[in-house]
């Protein structure tokens, strides 16, 4: 029973290494995202919103003062900018880019592992978007 119960430790002690450690390869995240319309699923959220050109310096200044999220790739004078932002305890990584489309900022946010992110996604884009909305 100890060799089960020291392999189970094993596979999930080797699995959260594998979270935390994996690589995150820009070209693969990066991407500009392809958003018509608000669209919601279980692990992704995608927003549609009219901010003026200057929406997304001020998303970046948002999204660099919230915990554990970082840039991956590009940047505000590029026009899009990929984030991650990892979950407190397990650090899962949810990727968040942000592409300025002349007025309109377009935001795609989804998980890396599994098929749901029980809203969190969802909620980091709103907190992120109440953030910008004038005065």
């Amino acid at each position: 029973m100890i060799w089960v119960w020291l392999s189970f430790v094993i596979v999930i002690g080797g699995w959260l290494i594998w979270i935390r450690n994996a690589p995150d390869n820009p070209k693969t995240w990066h991407v500009v995202p392809e958003v018509v319309i608000d669209q919601r699923k279980r692990n992704s959220i995608k927003r549609l919103v009219e901010t003026g050109p200057d929406g997304l310096a001020r998303l970046h200044k948002v999204a660099m003062e919230s915990p554990r999220t970082t840039v991956l790739a590009g940047s505000v004078d590029e026009g899009m900018v990929t984030y991650i932002t990892r979950t407190k305890r397990l650090q899962f990584p949810d990727y968040t880019t942000a592409h300025q489309d002349g007025d309109m900022l377009k935001i795609f946010a989804r998980a890396r592992y599994g098929h749901s992110d029980r809203g969190v996604n969802t909620r980091r884009v709103q907190r992120w978007l109440t953030a910008i909305e004038p005065g």
